[in-house]
C-alpha cells in the first residue's frame, strides 16, 4: 500500500511539474525594465532654474531640453512622469524611475508631494503616485484639473492569457496626504495599496467618437503590506466573463464608466482624448481587442496617496496554459 501511495504521489508530482512547464511565459516588449530614456529638462528660472530627470520606459538616450515624451510604436509605456507648463512655465514631476537590481534595473514607483510656486503667477501643490502603463500621456500638461484625461491609456491585444506576472516588493507609509494643486496639502484617513490592474476589454466607436467597451477579463490585486525581498514571478490570475457572483470578487474588480472615480480615457478615431465606457461583460468567447495596463504606488487615485510610498516593479510578462 505505501509503494501504491508512493508512486501515485510521483505520478502527481510528474503531472504538476508538466502543467508547470506546460505554461508560456510573453515578455511584454520593455517590461524587463532595462532600457530607459532620459529626458534632461531645466525648469523655468521663476521655480529656481534647476535641471531636473524624466525617465522613460524606451531605447536608451539622453535627451536635452523640454521635449514631451509621445506616444510611440516602439515603446509601448508611458507614465506619472510628466512635463508640466501651468502658464508657460516649465515643471517637472518625477514619479518613475530606474533603480539599480544586481546587474541591471528595475522601475521604482513612489508617491511624492510636487509644488510649483512662482511668486504672482502659480502656487500649486500636488500629491503624484508612481505609475506606469501601456498608452501615452498627453504632454505638456498645462493644468492640475482633470488628470486622468492626460493618460490615454490601452494598447491593440486579441490573445487571452491566464496570468499577468512580474517581479516585486514594496514599502508602504501610513499617513494619506491629498493635494489636488492648490497650495494646502490636507491629512486624511484611511489606507493606501500600490495596485496592478490588468483589464481585457473588447472596445468600439460610434459614429460621433464615443467608445464603448465589454468586460472580457480582469486582473486586479491591491498591496498593502510591506514586503522587503523581492517576490519573483508572482502571478495575478485573469478572470474571464462576468466575475460579480465568484467568491473573489471584490467592488474594485466591477466595470468602469463615466460615473466611476477614475475612468480611463483613449483617443478616439477624432484625435480626440474620450472616455470609455464599459457597458456590461463580455459573452463567452468574444474576443479582447485591446488590453489596459497599469501597475501604480497607490490606489486612491489622483493627488491622494502616502507620500514615500515605493512600489519596485520588474519583469513584467504574461503567462498562457499553452503558446497562443
Amino acid at each position: 500500500m505505501k509503494r501504491v501511495f508512493a508512486i501515485g504521489f510521483a505520478l502527481m508530482s510528474l503531472f504538476a511539474t508538466q502543467e508547470a512547464f506546460s505554461q508560456y511565459v510573453e515578455k511584454l516588449p520593455f517590461g524587463d525594465m532595462e532600457q530607459w530614456q532620459t529626458r534632461v529638462i531645466k525648469e523655468s528660472f521663476l521655480l529656481g532654474g534647476d535641471t531636473k530627470n524624466l525617465y522613460d520606459i524606451a531605447p536608451k538616450a539622453e535627451i536635452k531640453g523640454a521635449t514631451p515624451y509621445r506616444r510611440n510604436n516602439i515603446s509601448p509605456w508611458a507614465s506619472s512622469n510628466v512635463l508640466a507648463s501651468p502658464a508657460g512655465i516649465v515643471k517637472t514631476s518625477c514619479s518613475v524611475r530606474p533603480e539599480k537590481r544586481g546587474d541591471g534595473y528595475c522601475a521604482r514607483l513612489e508617491v511624492v508631494e510636487e509644488r510649483c510656486k512662482a511668486i504672482g503667477i502659480v502656487n500649486i501643490v500636488v500629491v503624484a503616485s508612481g505609475s506606469v502603463f501601456l498608452g501615452g500621456m498627453a504632454e505638456p500638461v498645462k493644468t492640475a484639473k482633470d488628470p486622468m484625461s492626460k493618460l490615454d491609456q490601452g494598447i491593440p491585444f486579441t490573445k487571452r492569457p491566464i496570468a499577468l506576472q512580474f517581479d516585486y516588493k514594496t514599502k508602504r507609509e501610513k499617513q494619506v496626504y491629498r493635494a489636488t494643486g492648490s497650495p494646502k496639502i490636507s491629512k486624511l484617513e484611511g489606507t493606501d495599496n500600490a495596485e496592478a490592474m490588468m483589464l481585457l476589454i473588447h472596445r468600439w466607436e460610434d459614429e460621433d467618437g464615443n467608445v464603448y467597451a465589454k468586460r472580457v477579463g480582469t486582473a486586479i490585486e491591491k498591496f498593502g503590506s510591506d514586503v522587503t525581498e523581492w517576490v519573483n514571478d508572482y502571478q495575478i490570475p485573469v478572470h474571464y466573463g462576468d466575475i460579480t457572483k465568484e467568491p473573489f470578487y471584490k467592488s474594485y474588480m466591477g466595470l468602469i464608466d463615466t460615473s466611476s472615480p477614475n475612468p480611463y480615457y483613449t483617443t478616439n478615431s477624432k484625435g480626440k482624448m474620450v472616455p470609455v465606457q464599459e457597458i456590461g461583460w463580455a459573452e463567452p468567447g468574444v474576443e479582447p481587442t485591446h488590453m489596459i495596463l497599469k501597475i501604480s504606488s497607490s490606489d486612491l487615485g489622483p493627488y491622494v496617496g502616502t507620500v514615500g510610498s515605493v512600489f519596485w516593479l520588474d519583469n513584467v510578462e504574461l503567462v498562457y496554459d499553452k503558446k497562443p
